[in-house]
């Protein structure tokens, strides 16, 4: 008898046929809706594998509904939307995605940077709009790249990848984490620093570290305050990690140039949050890892970590 799995979005066809020669699938019909709590609540009682993304809250609540739940394969590197403990404590294997986004989410990271540095959001609305009717010394002037300083706090696979893309630019490269790398500090010329000296010495800050109790609100007024006027904020990270508020305020009363952000506290975002009200942030909607390639290794990549853990095979990539 095959075991029973439900995905929590509908997939590339590939994918879905890959999974249907081992299981018997269900699935969320959906492509752009998220499954509806309710409707996993009901799923999840009589399944073996769960395939799920980091927009489905799978908390202890809803893995006590679980009867006989062996697996729940996250299509995403972080895993922040489920209960890891409560998940342990019932035995039930994570896995998630590490590795196959990591250069398209640097590409992205460094984009975001470019393009909130010389605004070119801004630039283009301007154009459209029909606001240029000339040539003027300091119309819509920006930050350089080239040769300024960045700042990057983590120093994971994809911020060492970030920091490749940086030394591309001449930039002098700080960085700020939990253990020194000190082969990538040889390799890339990249200097140790902690963070508030970071914050203050920046022109670029990127946040490029897990979400984390530990991290929650790491951003918040006291770091604001002691980065640059002219220096720009780069979320790529998690929501969370940054105090939206703080960084609000720090960007109505200019004591920070601009921010550049893919992630947010609680997602998808309201139109209506006000940093979208701001001109100097470049908000995009969670797309670090969006490039077709990368996309098609992730829903593979967690295809296979289900299939081989219904299969009492060990995992690509176990959280618990």
């Amino acid at each position: 008898m095959k075991p029973t799995v439900y995905i929590t979005r509908k997939l590339p066809d590939e994918i879905i046929a890959k999974v249907e020669k081992h299981c018997d699938v269900r699935m969320w019909e959906e492509m752009d809706k998220p499954v509806p709590y309710e409707v996993l609540e009901k799923e999840i009682e009589y399944i073996d594998g769960l395939f799920c993304l980091l927009t489905e809250s799978v908390d202890k609540a809803l893995l006590d509904k679980a009867k006989q739940l062996k697996v729940i394969s996250n299509m995403a590197v972080g895993y922040n939307n489920i209960d890891i403990d409560a998940a342990k404590e019932k035995g039930i294997t994570v896995t998630n995605t590490p590795g196959v986004l990591t250069e398209t989410t640097a590409d992205l990271t460094f984009a975001l940077l470019m393009t909130t540095a010389r605004r070119l959001v801004e630039a283009s609305d301007f154009l459209k709009n029909g606001k240029w009717q000339s040539w003027s010394p300091m119309q819509l002037t920006g930050q350089d790249i080239y040769g300024a300083t960045i700042g990057i706090i983590g120093m994971g696979r994809i911020a060492a990848s970030l920091a490749k893309r940086a030394k591309g630019f001449d930039m002098n490269i700080l960085y700020y984490n939990r253990s020194r790398k000190f082969s990538l500090e040889k390799e890339l010329s990249m200097q140790y620093t902690e963070l508030e000296d970071l914050l203050k010495r920046s022109d670029f800050v990127c946040i490029m570290t897990p979400y984390t109790p530990d991290t929650k609100n790491m951003i918040a007024a006291k770091e604001l305050a002691f980065m640059k006027k002219t220096a720009i904020l780069i979320n790529t990270a998690r929501g969370g990690i940054v105090n939206e508020e703080d960084l609000y305020k720090a960007l109505t009363a200019k004591s920070i140039w601009a921010a550049g952000l893919d992630v947010f506290e609680e997602e998808p975002i309201s139109i209506y949050h006000r940093l979208l009200t701001l001109d100097n942030v470049v908000a995009v909607p969670h797309i670090g890892s969006a490039s077709i390639k990368t996309r098609l290794k992730m829903a593979e990549l967690a295809a296979d970590n289900l299939l081989l853990a219904l299969h009492n095979q060990t995992p690509k990539h176990v959280v618990v």
